[in-house]
């Protein structure tokens, strides 16, 4: 089986130490290397060759953020994960912006966060629902944006969605391409995980 090489950086040791001993209790993660800074991601991640990168937004010299830029400019770059107790909108879409592969809450329950490092590694991004909400919110999505990304999360086709919400197809491939611009990202698959992670899919299921 091969591993899921995983850095850890957090200026709390704590924090790490906690993150260790959740990720390394998992057969299919190995934990490579620690950092205490955005600083010393560059150097640890040309010395570990990591998968997957947990990174902290807060650090006393080089925030998680501006380090998750810098990374994602190389050609070898890893898949990064921003790990952080708060969750305001400006930073969740810098970090998206930057490349974040995914941005979850420290509170969240271990078998959450070794979820999110796996799914992150196999090429999906993560975001807690709770981020997701905000971050959908922020985007400002008008009511026939949210009812298209709802049916793209359903996996409709546009023409389907064209049937279903009685447009043409003309102009869902319109929403569909606002949506994107608006959320920053880069496929129709992201839109869906995005509906799916923010509940909106169960939201519209209820009577």
């Amino acid at each position: 089986m091969t591993r899921i090489r995983v850095l850890l950086v957090d200026d709390d040791p704590l924090v790490r130490a906690g993150l260790s001993f959740m990720l390394g209790g998992a057969d299919d993660i190995e934990i490579v290397g620690e950092a205490a800074d955005g600083a010393e991601v560059g150097a640890l991640v040309d010395r570990t060759h990591p998968d997957v990168v947990l990174m902290d937004i807060r650090m006393p010299s080089v925030d998680g953020l501006t380090a998750t830029e810098a990374l994602r400019g190389r050609d070898d770059a890893p898949q990064i994960v921003v790990l952080t107790t708060f969750h305001a909108d400006d930073q969740v879409l810098r970090a998206l912006r930057a490349g974040a592969a995914g941005f979850v809450l420290k509170d969240t329950p271990p078998a959450e966060i070794v979820a999110a490092v796996r799914r992150v590694a196999a090429g999906d991004p993560v975001l807690s629902p709770a981020v997701t909400r905000q971050l959908m919110a922020h985007a400002a999505l008008n009511d026939r944006e949210r009812e298209v990304a709802v049916a793209v999360g359903r996996g409709l086709a546009n023409a389907e969605i064209a049937a279903a919400l009685y447009m043409s197809v003309a102009t869902v491939k319109t929403h569909v391409s606002r949506i994107l611009a608006k959320l920053d990202l880069n496929n129709r698959v992201q839109i869906a995980l995005l509906a799916h992670d923010a509940g909106l899919l169960e939201e519209t299921d209820r009577p």
